[in-house]
């Protein structure tokens, strides 16, 4: 399990996705930053599985520059089962809404 008492952790996928974890009170927020695509969907994964009360965590997606399908639909369904997204991207919004219409 991750020490996140007020540390920032730092997890490279490949070199184009970064997750930088910290806590803000009762919440772990994941920043992430560059492009989410398929491959980086397991390692979100396992880092929501520890954290079973998912409203207590906060995809923050304000450095995230291009997500895929893939990614967007793993967005899709992290929100729908409470998870927070964080100034999320306008097209990454806009394309959520529309998959789910």
């Amino acid at each position: 399990m991750l020490e996140l008492a007020g540390l920032l952790h730092r997890y490279r996928i490949v070199m184009s996705f970064k997750i930088d974890t910290e806590v803000r009170g009762k919440f772990t927020v994941f920043v992430l930053t560059g492009r989410i695509e398929g491959q980086a969907i397991d390692e979100l994964k396992r880092l929501l599985a520890p954290h079973p009360d998912s409203c207590a965590v906060v995809l923050d997606l304000k450095d995230v520059r291009l997500v895929d399908r893939a990614a967007m639909r793993f967005l899709a369904r992290s929100e729908a089962d409470g998870v927070r997204l964080e100034t999320c991207p306008a097209y990454v919004r806009e394309w959520m809404e529309r998959e789910n219409h």
